[in-house]
């Protein structure tokens, strides 16, 4: 529905949406709010790697929270009032709940289950951050824990130690590794993301067949299902989104790119453009940076509104288009401007090419 603005889509398994969301998963619900595998028939299977993980279990419940946060917005869209507000205000309780009820403050991180020995996962501490259950400070303790026990040469593993089974702490899944990528960008660590695309995208580019990206790779750099491991796997390819919303940083805000958002995230990285397909026509977004100088062009197809953020970098800036300064001496001078955690923002952009150059004031 956000990529298309397939609308009827939507309406045709909404049903299901609310079954899923208001009858099953309240099913495998504990007294606390949380998911509990364990619960209603749910003790033997695992996950995306048939993972022996038992009780409340960051990850399933960190997407719990995506999941009833999307829900909620696609309610919204549909009309669906009552639905949306009870969904969002449940999506808030269960991160409360995963709040109070595993975050390790000894560790500075989500525990990966609250049952068994302790650990904590790569996959639960970063949909815990890009779902929103984070906040700024355990986000940020999150990912240094993270770089502190599961930094590899060729990635990041998406255990801290072994007590799942032996050799997890050094088994990286690129699957797992792209909201991690995603928490890096959005909390203003894009050069740590980068370092982490470069290590494990550029381990399987230099290694045989150097061609594919693999379904993941095991200790020392091995294939860690040795000749079982897919050597060619959709797993991989997380780093495409991650590259485009957040390096890039364009990404639609609702339906069919009625509404988008060009926010880069560019670190150290000196240049990118793409152009994302819509509903409307291509969205075309290049931005180069050089010395003091930061430059941005959108092109926005018809029938679209959308906004753009330029990254300050903690400096003094001026902001012009089209010859006309519409950020100076630390604030707006035009309006729809404004600034924004780091970005100054203009909004209100619609069909047509615009440019804005950002420089760094003496």
């Amino acid at each position: 529905m956000l990529y298309t603005g397939d609308r009827d889509y939507a309406v045709r398994y909404y049903p299901q949406l609310v079954k899923v969301l208001d009858t099953w998963y309240p099913s495998v619900t504990d007294d606390a709010g949380l998911l509990n595998k364990g619960l209603n028939g749910t003790a033997g299977y695992g996950d995306y790697a048939f993972l022996g993980r038992t009780g409340r279990v960051t990850y399933y419940n960190a997407n719990y929270v995506q999941a009833l946060s999307d829900a909620a917005r696609i309610a919204a869209h549909l009309g669906r009032a009552g639905d949306a507000q009870r969904w969002q205000e449940r999506a808030e309780k269960v991160a409360q709940a995963i709040n109070t009820h595993l975050w390790d403050e000894s560790a500075g991180a989500y525990l990966d289950s609250a049952t068994g020995p302790v650990r904590h996962a790569q996959d639960g501490n970063a949909i815990a951050i890009t779902s929103g259950v984070a906040g700024s400070e355990r986000a940020a303790a999150a990912l240094a824990h993270l770089d502190k026990t599961t930094k590899r040469r060729y990635g990041n593993a998406f255990m801290d130690n072994d007590t799942l089974f032996g050799g997890a702490s050094q088994r990286v899944y690129a699957f797992t590794s792209y909201p991690e990528l995603v928490a890096r960008f959005e909390t203003g660590l894009a050069d740590s993301a980068i370092d982490q695309i470069k290590r494990t995208y550029g381990w399987m580019d230099s290694h045989d067949p150097g061609i594919t990206q693999w379904e993941g790779i095991g200790p020392d750099g091995s294939l860690y299902e040795d000749a079982y491991t897919s050597m060619a796997h959709g797993w991989s390819t997380g780093v495409l989104p991650a590259l485009t919303h957040q390096l890039l940083g364009a990404k639609p805000t609702s339906p069919g790119y009625a509404t988008w958002d060009v926010r880069p995230h560019p670190g150290s990285v000196n240049w990118a453009q793409g152009e994302l397909p819509t509903p409307m026509g291509p969205l075309g977004v290049e931005w180069t940076r050089k010395d003091t100088t930061f430059t941005l062009t959108v092109r926005a197809p018809r029938g679209t509104l959308g906004s753009v953020a330029l990254p300050m970098d903690g400096h003094r800036v001026t902001v012009h288009s089209g010859g006309r300064a519409l950020w100076k001496n630390g604030r707006a001078t035009a309006s729809g401007v404004r600034p924004e955690a780091g970005y100054v923002t203009v909004s209100g952009l619609g069909q047509g090419t615009h440019r804005f150059t950002l420089a760094r004031e003496s």
